[in-house]
């Protein structure tokens, strides 16, 4: 096997990935942006913004309202060559949500990211007879 395999690539991806996450958990936002290209562009397509560049990156997570240290729990992580897919637990504490983000890995650093933050909501009742209750992600009783 050379470095040059898809299986190489998908590990190398999947490494910066992770280190971008465990960066993340240290809430050293400035420390995660060193994991992103200086033409890294994050998109939220939800709200319409796209934020560009490491230090726009690290001032929007430096700045941004919460009641406590920020978590950061992969649930997932799926990687296939230079794109990687994760499913990340965030919360402050108070806050509780999901983030599914695209990210794409060129030269060891992450060029681009697309991130979902899908909100909640209660299911409809017509549903109930055909569906069953999930618990959060660390409820044992959705596994």
């Amino acid at each position: 096997m050379n470095d040059h395999t898809p299986d190489t690539a998908s590990r190398e991806s999947a490494r910066v990935v992770t280190a971008f996450w465990d960066a993340m958990q240290t809430n050293d936002f400035y420390a995660a942006a060193g994991l992103l290209a200086p033409d890294y562009t994050l998109e939220w397509p939800q709200s319409g913004e796209r934020i560009r560049g490491p230090a726009n990156f690290a001032a929007i997570n430096t700045h941004y309202p919460a009641a406590g240290r920020w978590q950061f729990t992969v649930q997932r992580l799926i990687a296939q060559g230079s794109d990687v897919v994760t499913d990340v637990t965030v919360t402050d504490g108070v806050i509780l949500a999901r983030a599914i983000t695209f990210s794409t890995v060129r030269a060891g650093l992450i060029t681009r990211q697309v991130e979902y933050w899908p909100d909640p909501f209660e299911a409809p009742a017509w549903r109930v007879a055909r569906v069953e209750r999930m618990g959060l992600p660390d409820d044992e009783s959705s596994q």
